[in-house]
C-alpha cells in the first residue's frame, strides 16, 4: 500500500462516499448492531481485513448497539493514502458481512473530543495533567491522550497574559462538516450562545447561559 499524507480536504473527498467521514486527522464510521455478538462479527471482519496493518492504523470502541472505526496512521497523526485503503476494504468487508458504514447513525453523528487548557506556563501546569489523568505523551509536545484511547484528548494552548474575565479551559469537538452547522444551531437554540464565528468554517465558539465554552470544529479551512 502506498503512504502518502493526505491534505484535508483529500482526506474528506476519498472517503465520503463510504460512509466514512474525516475528523481532523482521522477517518471515522459508525456501524449500527444489535447485539454484543453481532458487534464482534463487525470487529472481526474490520481486523481480518487491516490484517499486519491493523496495530498502526485501525481503532476500536465497541457497545451493544454500535461499533466505531477509526483509522489514523499512528506517529504521523495524519491520514495516509493506507488509511483511505483501509477504509475502502473493511467497508467492503462490513457490507458483505451484512452491516453497514455510516457517519450519521440515527442517535447521533461521529464524533471527536478534546479538552483545550489555555496557560501561560505550559511546561509548568502539563506534568500536573498527565500525572492526574494518567495519560501518555503523543509527537505533539503540548498534547497528552489516554492511553486506552477511552477519553479526549487533552491539548494546551500558549496564553499571553493572564485571562480573568473567561474560563481557561475549554472542549474542543469535532463533528462531521455536514453536521456542523446542525449541531451549532441546535446549541444555540438549546440555550447556547455565539462567542465567534471568525473561524468557521474551521471552528464556530459558543458559550453556555454561564459563560463555559465549546468550539465546534471541522476540517474545513484548514488546508
Amino acid at each position: 500500500m502506498a503512504d502518502t499524507i493526505l491534505t484535508e480536504s483529500e482526506a474528506s473527498l476519498a472517503v465520503e462516499d463510504l460512509g466514512w467521514r474525516y475528523l481532523l486527522d482521522c477517518l471515522t464510521t459508525a456501524v449500527t448492531v444489535d447485539s454484543l455478538f453481532d458487534a464482534c462479527d463487525v470487529i472481526r471482519a474490520a481486523v481480518d481485513i487491516a490484517g499486519p496493518h491493523a496495530n498502526d492504523h485501525l481503532r476500536l470502541r465497541a457497545t451493544a448497539d454500535r461499533v466505531e472505526l477509526t483509522l489514523e496512521t499512528r506517529g504521523k497523526f495524519r491520514v495516509t493514502t493506507q488509511d483511505v485503503d483501509l477504509a475502502r476494504s473493511i467497508t467492503k468487508a462490513v457490507r458483505t458481512a451484512g452491516y453497514q458504514t455510516v457517519a450519521h447513525p440515527a442517535h447521533h453523528s461521529v464524533q471527536s473530543l478534546a479538552i483545550a487548557i489555555d496557560a501561560m506556563d505550559i511546561p509548568a501546569v502539563r506534568p500536573f495533567w498527565k500525572a492526574v489523568l494518567g495519560y501518555d505523551d503523543v509527537t505533539a509536545p503540548a498534547d497528552l491522550v489516554d492511553p486506552s484511547y477511552g477519553g479526549p484528548s487533552l491539548w494546551f494552548q500558549q496564553m499571553d497574559e493572564p485571562r480573568t474575565q473567561r474560563n481557561t479551559m475549554h472542549l474542543d469537538l469535532t463533528v462531521p462538516h455536514d453536521d456542523a452547522v446542525a449541531r451549532v444551531e441546535a446549541a444555540l437554540a438549546a440555550g447556547g450562545r455565539l462567542v465567534s464565528d471568525d473561524r468557521a468554517r474551521a471552528f464556530w465558539v459558543l458559550a453556555d447561559s454561564e459563560g463555559n465554552e465549546v468550539c465546534v470544529c471541522t476540517w474545513q479551512d484548514r488546508d
